[in-house]
């Protein structure tokens, strides 16, 4: 089973950025929605951002548009978050999740619903502080 591990949180000041990352040993996602989620202590999971690998669909909850982007890379097999102008309230831990989707279901938007994803990541701790 597809076990996605997270990579590149950290401590970062207030406004700056950060690069997460999301690779899939061993596994092709052309046929996976990929989510990235977060939990802040004493707060629920929260859906963030995902992305149909084959038709590079995307989707971003509120809170987090025009701020992050999900990407994609063919090559490394590999889907990114990168953070900018991050705020105390961005704080976490960050997961990876993936879920595989048939063809037809692909070609539609993904979804930010934690409900959707079988598999997950260990996740990464990501701290914005001065």
């Amino acid at each position: 089973q597809l076990r996605p591990v997270e990579s590149g949180g950290g401590l970062v000041q207030p406004g700056g950025s950060l690069r997460l990352s999301c690779a899939a040993p061993g596994f092709t996602l052309d046929y996976y929605w990929i989510g990235w989620f977060r939990q802040a202590p004493g707060k629920e999971r929260e859906g963030l951002s995902c992305i149909s690998w084959s038709a590079g669909n995307t989707k971003y909850v509120d809170s987090v548009k025009g701020r992050f982007t999900i990407s994609r890379d063919n090559a490394k097999n590999t889907v990114y978050l990168q953070m900018s102008s991050l705020k105390p309230e961005d704080t976490a831990v960050y997961y990876c999740a993936a879920v595989r989707k048939s063809p037809s279901i692909l070609s539609r938007l993904c979804q930010l619903s934690d409900a959707y994803y079988d598999s997950w990541g260990q996740g990464t701790q990501v701290t914005v502080s001065s």
